[in-house]
């Protein structure tokens, strides 16, 4: 942990913190999340209740009081099947648009997120700010700013999981997955790994450190001096020799990547993808499934030669040469 001392969590504090039935609501989610679930729990119950109580009763009204007793005919009532078939059905679509409404929104992370980095490996959670800190199996955060976590795994799938914020997503080898969140509380959270990952999954555990402004301000000043992610991708660039060929008055073998982030790009193969993250990862690990119309295919895999940390460097400075065009023009 760089920067500031925090708090630590420890002895039956920490045991109750992590085993208790209601975490606290820490996000701007959480308190819609946990309100859909008290629904669910509620309508569980109610019918639970409901269903039991109604055999108990049955079975005691009409039970067989001797052996010669002959029950009497049964009779199908329309009101009763409408009333069991539209009532369930009214209960699930309203589940259904609750829910969905739900998921949709916390699905899309608002565009002026902070977006930041997570690399799942046996067994830690290794996190890097644009800004160039890193952190293992800690995450500092500031407090009312929506984040965005791109996330990547190393090895096998893990499962990144802040039960304070209601947010919990599969962490995936090979491609990105991302969530976002909006700490509403300052405090100290558990961040967990909710997904066996292997013999130490257990120990696959955090913190997330929500803090005021001016707190994460100091914190991100008071370790040492790190490059940007932007800078450090710029150096593997550099180092990696892409620069000869990706060229920034696009005169070189490859493409310019000047403001291609985000942008539509037609393919060899007739197929069409916007440029994002995975695009990248593609283009840098296994560049014939990106090949672009016009230039030759040529240009060598790195697979093998760069972790996924790097990886996220490297898309970093291409998201940056987007930006440093959209300066210029204007």
């Amino acid at each position: 942990m760089m920067g500031l001392t925090q708090p630590v969590i420890h002895g039956t504090a920490a045991v109750w913190a992590a085993f208790q039935l209601h975490p606290p609501t820490a996000s701007s989610i959480a308190d819609n999340v946990d309100k859909l679930y008290y629904f669910l729990t509620g309508i569980t119950l109610f019918f639970t209740i409901l269903i039991f109580s109604i055999i108990f009763v049955f079975m005691i009204k009409y039970r067989r009081r001797s052996e010669d007793e002959i029950p009497e005919g049964t009779h199908t009532s329309m009101a009763l099947e409408l009333t069991w078939t539209i009532i369930p059905s009214l209960i699930c679509v309203v589940i259904f648009i609750w829910a969905s409404a739900l998921y949709v929104r916390n699905a899309r992370p608002p565009a002026a997120s902070t977006e930041m980095f997570v690399v799942g490996k046996q067994w830690m959670w290794h996190i890097q700010h644009p800004e160039g800190p890193r952190e293992i199996d800690e995450l500092h955060v500031p407090v009312n700013v929506p984040i965005k976590m791109t996330m990547t795994s190393q090895d096998v799938i893990h499962d990144f999981y802040i039960p304070a914020f209601r947010v919990k997503k599969d962490v995936l080898p090979g491609r990105y997955t991302s969530l976002w969140f909006e700490a509403n509380k300052i405090g100290t959270y558990h961040l967990f790994c909710a997904q066996y990952c292997g013999t130490n999954h257990s120990q696959m555990i955090g913190w997330v450190y929500v803090m005021s402004d001016a707190d994460y301000a100091a914190w991100l000043a008071g370790g040492e001096k790190a490059e940007s992610m932007a800078q450090q991708g710029e150096r593997l660039f550099s180092q990696f020799g892409c620069n000869t060929c990706h060229t920034g008055d696009a005169t070189g073998t490859g493409p310019s990547l000047a403001g291609l982030y985000g942008k539509p790009e037609k393919l060899q193969n007739g197929q069409t993808r916007v440029v994002d993250e995975t695009f990248i990862r593609d283009a840098i690990l296994a560049p014939s499934t990106v090949h672009v119309p016009g230039y030759a295919a040529g240009m060598p895999t790195f697979a093998g030669q760069v972790n996924e940390d790097q990886v996220l460097q490297l898309i970093a400075y291409v998201k940056s040469l987007g930006a440093q065009e959209r300066t210029n023009a204007k």
